[in-house]
């Protein structure tokens, strides 16, 4: 491992964001909720949506743009459906609410999808997916992104977001599939932390406003994140950010807030969670043996020359969080100096 990497173990992480958190006037028990999710981002590789966002939340909370003491609650609600108004809290804890209120519902009736409204950034996608699958459940979960990165596909006005989609699939002796992904070729995150740790962009990330390659992430401001598959990306943009965000009530298009460059103005984010009862389709036991035959076929497919392995989606994060479970998650020098000077601001032992 580099000189400029440390490993943290993951309990130490938790406790150092549960820390902060309590700081600024977060209640115990809250802080714990959001630093569990947090570090669970991190020990399952998603480094751009864990502690790398703590100096970020913190900004936005002293400047008045997240309430600490939100009233989470169910505004609408139906036998198979549920609208949740965060009430501008941490998206951590709106989406678990919203998550659970899901699972609960998808118990009797099969299927249910609870939109959220008046929410903020909740970290990777997967997280939110993977709970109902934890319930032998299959998992859904869309959001609008929480600033503007993307145009429409042959324009230059940034009116979309990278608006993720995120399924988890549970599975018997493998382990679940689950799918987390942009639908653009990079999450913004991904460029925040290129650009932290002085790396450069792969081409065809971004491009800058004449429609030529941007490869340095310290100029992401001057470009466009690029839509996966051309058009049908910037279609699926659209469509995710209609049923996360405008269905809800919460921000799309225009008035969406950069909350990149904003620590002052709240977000209205939107979230859609779908849990769906697997038992109320099928023998449970029968869908599981088939996912895993499945895994089985696809792993073990013939594969063209020069490829070592076929991967399912989540496998590489399965395979990080055994990982760093056991040997502590990487940190690189950069990402460990921002946290000790927000820890020195705050106040609290750090890393």
């Amino acid at each position: 491992m580099s000189e400029q990497v440390r490993k943290v173990a993951a309990a130490d992480l938790e406790a150092f964001i549960a820390r902060a958190f309590v700081k600024i006037g977060i209640s115990a028990a809250e802080a714990a909720r959001i630093a569990e999710l947090m570090t669970r981002a991190d020990v399952n590789g998603a480094d751009g949506h864990g502690v790398f966002r703590l100096p970020q939340y913190i900004r936005r909370i002293k400047g008045g743009a997240v309430n600490i003491k939100p009233d989470i609650r169910i505004e609408r609600e139906a036998p198979g459906m549920a609208l949740v108004d965060g009430d501008n809290g941490m998206g951590h804890l709106v989406m678990r609410v919203a998550a659970e209120k899901a699972i609960e519902k998808a118990r009797t009736s099969g299927v249910a999808w609870v939109g959220v409204k008046w929410s903020n950034h909740a970290g990777p996608a997967s997280l939110y997916a993977s709970m109902p699958v934890e319930h032998d459940m299959i998992g859904v979960y869309l959001a609008v992104g929480n600033a503007n990165h993307l145009a429409a596909w042959g324009g230059l006005d940034m009116l979309l977001s990278t608006n993720p989609i995120a399924v988890g699939v549970p599975a018997g002796e493998e382990p679940p599939i689950v799918l987390d992904m942009a639908t653009t070729v990079a999450a913004y995150g991904k460029v925040k932390t290129a650009a932290q740790r002085g790396e450069t962009m792969p081409e065809g990330w971004m491009i800058d406003r004449m429609g030529k390659a941007l490869t340095d992430p310290k100029r992401a401001n001057e470009g466009l994140l690029l839509p996966i598959g051309g058009y049908k990306g910037y279609g699926l943009a659209l469509v995710f950010g209609l049923l996360a965000g405008t269905l809800n009530g919460a921000a799309m298009g225009r008035d969406v807030v950069d909350f990149n460059n904003d620590d002052t103005t709240p977000t209205n984010t939107g979230h859609a969670i779908v849990a769906i009862n697997v038992a109320m389709f099928r023998e449970l036991k029968e869908f599981k043996a088939s996912v895993d035959q499945l895994v089985r076929d696809i792993r073990n497919s013939k594969r063209l020359s020069g490829v070592e392995a076929i991967r399912l989606p989540g496998e590489q994060s399965h395979a990080k969080r055994a990982e760093r479970l056991k040997h502590g998650i990487p940190m690189p020098a950069a990402l460990i100096k921002s946290l000790d000077q927000l820890a020195g601001e705050l106040g609290i032992t750090p890393l």
